[in-house]
């Protein structure tokens, strides 16, 4: 397993691109809990810290697809950069600033969510030119699945880290500086700056004219549902059975949960159509979910909680690959942008529907929301198998490359991007 990935980092600038990335991504990823914690601080309440929470995260759901496809039309320096430099000013106003005036608050904290670089696709759209071997390009996009995981695990505890030597108020200061640092780390490694998108056709959709991309996004709304209630329906429940310490262990074992399966998943090639596959994975992910409707003692249920987050992954890192095999011409970074908006705004959706349903029927109903969330997007993908069928412009060699300014063929996986 491990040589399979320190093959992927032993290629030429790989590492610096995955670390880059993640860490320009740190301020995304930190984003909820340095608010709330900055917030309260200033004497705002939980509500107003939410709010505040939910506009910035409304915020970059608008602004990845529309950066992502800025991206593809005047490459990653020209709008990577800029776009990190004015989510950390952005966010430094909000600091300095505080909660009021209120209304300066909600355009600062918007804006920094707003222009928040499409780092994540920016990398998918990068791995191609990096590592020349379909089967190596699919590992990198597992090991980039488990990595977020590492991140969203690493995040919180770095803020908390920034408060405890310093203030709240640093915390959102140094965080975004250093994301900003990552993001030139990226933009001025030479794969950023030679990679241009392909030639693409003018259309005000632009990747959502994709019927196949449709298709994987409405799957993954309700993905996004599931894990999204699992965290408030863990509330209740760790409430019941010892408090904040047992909720910990609880999202701490989803997480470590989803890092073992994407390792596992990542350390061998997979043979036949990922869209198939795929549909095997959520299928596996819905049932997973369902054991935590039994609600044991703690120690159980943080296996159970482990048992669920094992296929998350893999889901996540089979649907990079679809990404790529039908994201029209020259939308490759749109289009991943895109999937990670629609996951976002599902957890989101997750969550706010969670709410309601525990204080309607407590914890029982809370675990069943993510166990149905799961089958309706296996349903999804049922439903839409045509149309997720291996799309027309698949293909192992692009006609040209566009780093290769004598146009030389080479081989990959994807003719349509040639990244």
């Amino acid at each position: 397993m491990a040589a399979g990935y320190l093959e992927i980092l032993r290629a030429r600038h790989a590492a610096r691109l995955l670390a880059g990335t993640l860490v320009g991504r740190l301020p995304n990823a930190t984003a909820a809990i340095a608010l709330v914690l900055f917030v309260r601080a200033e004497g705002g309440t939980y509500g107003l810290a939410g709010a505040l929470a939910a506009v910035y995260g409304v915020a970059n759901a608008v602004g990845q697809p529309v950066l992502g496809r800025l991206v593809d039309l005047y490459g990653q320096p020209r709008v990577q950069l800029p776009a990190a430099v004015a989510s950390a000013l952005a966010m430094a106003v909000f600091a300095f600033s505080g909660t009021d005036p209120l209304p300066v608050a909600c355009a600062a904290v918007a804006a920094a969510g707003l222009f928040t670089p499409p780092l994540e696709g920016g990398l998918r759209a990068l791995w191609p030119s990096v590592l020349r071997r379909e089967e190596q390009v699919h590992t990198a996009y597992a090991m980039d699945a488990v990595a977020q995981e590492v991140m969203f695990t690493v995040g919180p505890l770095l803020v908390t880290l920034c408060v405890s030597l310093w203030s709240e108020r640093a915390a959102l200061l140094v965080l975004n500086a250093v994301g900003v640092l990552g993001a030139l780390s990226v933009v001025f490694s030479p794969p950023s700056r030679a990679w241009r998108s392909a030639p693409r056709e003018a259309h005000w959709l632009g990747a959502l004219r994709s019927p196949g991309l449709l298709a994987l996004l409405g799957a993954f709304l309700f993905v996004g549902i599931a894990l999204g209630s699992i965290t408030v329906a863990s509330v209740p429940y760790a409430d019941e059975h010892g408090g904040d310490a047992v909720y910990g262990w609880l999202m701490a074992a989803l997480g470590l949960g989803a890092l073992i399966g994407g390792s596992v998943y990542g350390a061998r090639a997979w043979s036949g159509a990922p869209e198939r596959r795929l549909r095997v994975l959520v299928a596996l992910l819905a049932v997973c979910y369902l054991p935590l409707m039994l609600m044991p003692g703690a120690v159980a249920m943080v296996l159970l909680s482990l048992l669920s987050g094992v296929f998350l992954a893999p889901c996540i890192a089979c649907a990079f690959i679809i990404v790529d095999r039908h994201a029209p011409g020259g939308t490759v970074t749109e289009a991943f942008s895109w999937l990670v908006t629609t996951f976002t705004v599902g957890a989101s959706v997750g969550t706010g529907l969670a709410g309601p349903v525990v204080q309607a029927g407590g914890p029982l109903w809370g675990y069943a929301v993510p166990g149905a969330a799961g089958a309706v997007s296996l349903l999804v993908l049922l439903a839409t198998g045509r149309v997720l069928a291996v799309p027309a412009r698949s293909g192992v060699v692009a006609a040209s490359s566009e780093n290769d300014p004598n146009r030389a063929a080479e081989p990959r996986f994807s003719s349509g991007d040639r990244a």
